[in-house]
């Protein structure tokens, strides 16, 4: 009997043990990937050591994301993270407007470091980066207008 209940205490201890480390998650090429979404928008983005150098559908950020709030979004999960211009990021996007890609992208980005890097996985969360948003359009129902507003009442 007490022989059980010493063998069910190191149960307890070591199920009590911190998780064991993630490994990190890199290809042949040095890359990391991951897939961003948001609202109707898909993004694949590979991660790799280098100049800070992001493209987008093969055109440069600068070119693709014109508005300054949109290269702003893409940018912050490096800067949580403490990594500005250290990672070249190769994305493909398609689905969705400019500001649900470029919040895919930020997702995707978010994901491929905490794969590349398990260690910031906390600091990426602690921001909301790595939560896929779910806000998405409303359908249409029937009887209705749009999906909520009703057609214009007439008394007479």
């Amino acid at each position: 009997m007490a022989d059980d209940l010493k063998s069910l205490a190191d149960l307890k201890a070591v199920s009590t043990e911190a998780a064991p480390a993630r490994e990190p998650k890199i290809d042949a090429q040095g890359r990391s990937y991951a897939t961003g979404k948001r609202k109707n928008a898909i993004a694949r983005v590979w991660v790799k050591p280098g100049s800070g150098r992001i493209t987008v559908n093969g055109r440069d950020v600068e070119n693709y994301f014109a508005r300054p709030v949109l290269r702003m979004l893409i940018n912050q999960p490096f800067q949580v993270a403490g990594r500005v211009q250290q990672f070249d990021v190769v994305c493909s996007v398609t689905g969705g407007g400019l500001s649900g890609q470029a919040g895919a992208v930020r997702h995707g980005i978010s994901r491929a470091l905490s794969f590349y890097e398990p260690a910031l996985r906390s600091s990426l969360k602690a921001s909301g980066f790595l939560t896929r948003d779910p806000r998405v359009v409303e359908r249409k129902k029937y009887g209705k207008a749009k999906a909520r507003r009703s057609f214009q009442f007439s008394k007479r």
